[in-house]
């Protein structure tokens, strides 16, 4: 695992100061702290920010192969095939990690190198003799890449957004149509950045650039298709499910250094726990944080499943109300990022790199068989709109939904207003609603004039309508998954893990999203991956072997952090001061006084406005950072 950086001219090719790269990739110490090089040649200049994870003392990046090199950052899981495959072929390796495989790869299959490597990564190869330079990206997003065209006519690429801030040519302009994704959407998604003119290279794409030729779109390498269907009886195909998740465990336990897994005692990290142990001749390294409210605490659940596979476990109890990392997190995320489980993954991924340096997660499960409640409930509301023509629902539902009070104090079975709202809007809009943050009625309210006006009616919810509308599906669920893995998936859960394993410099490794797995789980029929209100319950049947009822069913809690309560508590004078910020006011893009009145009817409880108050605590911290 490792920070990437460089620069490329695809025109003329001018020389590439070796301090400027230098200066990109020391803005990511945290990303490597075990080694950097920076390497030039006419009209390109590449660096590199090492952890060591294999090969320990070879393997030094940026690696040459004659005319080929290459900065990498993420693991190859399946190198030792390609290498033997490479040797029989006639290539010679002088290392014995994973980076080499990737030059030998590209000399020998080109671009469709990338169909064969099984693994998380970013990496940049520049081809001296084709004068190109080849950017690529994972197929899910695990690893990001940054990169934007500056005004000497050069591409810059960065692991992080940071990395490019370090260069001097890029502007630091905020793109005010990226403030309205985070705020539908509580992060900035990979399609957007705030910084203008910075770009994300899309998960399972690639961007080919040749000198002499403007720099083209990126293309899609990878997909995912659930519009085919797997056959076969639930036993078997239970059966193969966890066979997949056994190989894919097995292949993400190679490292040279200590490796553990994170275990929070719910079913994905106790799946991968019980599979590491199965592997694993040596006790499993486990570790959770545990909070003092019992209704957020799950160190219980987490101590059975440890004492069942007899890990080598280690708990540490963190304050739920923990916000002074505020700063640390800004820092690390760049962009504003609203997810409040990030302060939790943080804490969690710190615990876990006192003792070891990769650390295994249970993240993929839930969108690759439809874990989450919102999708019991776009199932729900899906058999709703079937009844009744759009016509019918629009007015009806839509009526009520425009009178029925916004109870949030009431009951969950009486806060109907969103779900009425839904109701009469089609199942791709319903659904863009159910994953949003602050719907579209507040964010409109607490917009400037100007700003709606500059918007020119974006909206963050557009993308996730028009995924769906396109998705390679057969049904609604598979329609929502889709979307989940395209935008939810990279955007949120794999940035949040991501820039808080990494800020700790641990790597962090998702087997659950093996793409031979999220491939498979795509084909098996809706009922299977959500029946009777029960998500991923072909897995859970699957793992009744390994794993006790009370675990495999019990409810799903994750990291909970309590926001609300923090504005109407310690945090209160900070919402409060949202509304004077002169950070928010310079933009010019927001109501104050509505923000303001937002603010105090949270503190007063009269409305729930805790994760918009948190968006815009995080989004002020953000402007503040990146444009002063």
């Amino acid at each position: 695992m490792c920070g990437i950086a460089g620069i490329f001219h695809p025109g003329v090719a001018k020389p590439v100061d070796p301090a400027r790269v230098g200066a990109m990739i020391a803005a990511m110490p945290h990303r490597g702290p075990d080694g950097e090089g920076v390497w030039t040649a006419p009209g390109v200049g590449f660096g590199h920010r090492r952890l060591s994870i294999i090969d320990l003392e070879g393997s030094p990046q940026p690696m040459s192969d004659g005319h080929l090199t290459v900065t990498y950052n993420g693991e190859i899981y399946n190198f030792a095939e390609l290498r033997a495959e490479l040797q029989a072929g006639g290539a010679r390796f002088w290392t014995e990690g994973d980076t080499e495989v990737l030059l030998h790869g590209w000399r020998a299959w080109g671009p469709g190198m990338l169909d064969r490597l099984n693994g998380m990564f970013a990496f940049a190869l520049h081809d001296g003799q084709a004068r190109t330079l080849f950017l690529a990206r994972d197929r899910l997003g695990v690893k990001p890449l940054h990169y934007a065209e500056l005004s000497d006519g050069s591409l810059a690429f960065a692991s992080e957004l940071k990395g490019l801030l370090a260069h001097p040519l890029l502007r630091r302009e905020a793109d005010l149509s990226a403030v309205e994704d985070y705020l539908g959407l509580g992060y900035v998604p990979d399609d957007a950045c705030l910084v203008a003119g910075v770009k994300k290279l899309p998960a399972g794409h690639f961007l080919l650039v040749e000198r002499g030729k403007p720099v083209p779109q990126p293309r899609r390498w990878w997909e995912v298709d659930f519009s085919n269907r797997a056959a076969g009886k639930a036993d078997a195909l239970g059966e193969e499910l966890v066979e997949r998740m056994r190989a894919a465990v097995r292949s993400r336990m190679v490292a040279d250094v200590p490796l553990g897994a994170f275990l929070s005692g719910g079913v994905d990290s106790s799946a991968v726990v019980a599979l590491m142990a199965e592997a694993s001749t040596a006790a499993v390294k486990t570790c959770t944080i545990g909070f003092d409210e019992a209704g957020h605490d799950e160190r219980a659940h987490a101590d059975s499943v440890a004492q069942r596979f007899r890990t080598d476990h280690r708990t540490r109890v963190v304050r739920p109300d923990d916000f002074q990392l505020i700063d640390t997190l800004t820092h690390h995320f760049d962009e504003p990022f609203a997810d409040a489980s990030a302060l939790a993954t943080y804490q969690v991924s710190a615990l876990a790199r006192e003792n070891v340096t990769v650390a295994l997660s249970g993240d993929g499960a839930d969108e690759a068989l439809a874990g989450y409640r919102r999708y019991r409930f776009h199932a729900a509301e899906e058999r709703v709109r079937n009844l009744l023509p759009a016509d019918t629902r629009g007015r009806l539902f839509g009526t009520l939904g425009r009178y029925y009070p916004k109870a949030d104090w009431a009951p969950r079975p009486l806060r109907a207003k969103s779900t009425l709202l839904a109701l009469a809007a089609s199942g791709e809009e319903g659904y863009a609603r159910a994953v949003g943050v602050t719907a579209p009625e507040l964010r409109g309210r607490l917009f400037s004039d100007a700003a709606r006006r500059a918007l020119g009616g974006h909206r963050a919810e557009d993308r996730y309508v028009q995924t769906m509308r396109s998705a390679p599906g057969r049904d609604a669920l598979d329609r929502a998954q889709y979307a989940d893995l395209k935008h939810w998936l990279p955007g949120d859960i794999l940035t949040k893990v991501d820039r808080t394993s990494m800020a700790v410099s641990l790597e962090a490794r998702e087997p659950l999203l093996d793409h031979r797995l999220i491939e498979f789980c795509a084909t098996l029929p809706a009922d299977l991956r959500l029946r009777r209100g029960e998500g991923k319950w072909l897995m859970k049947r699957g793992l009744e072997r390994h794993l006790p009822r009370d675990i495999l069913y019990r409810p799903k809690m994750g990291f909970v952090t309590p926001i609300s309560a923090w504005f109407r508590g310690p945090l209160a004078d900070a919402a409060a001061g949202l509304g004077r910020s002169r950070v928010l006011e310079g933009t010019g893009w927001f109501d104050m006084p509505a923000l303001t009145a937002l603010a105090a009817d949270h503190r007063a409880g009269r409305a729930e406005h805790g994760r918009t108050l948190w968006q815009f605590l995080m989004l002020e911290r953000s402007l503040s950072r990146l444009f002063g």
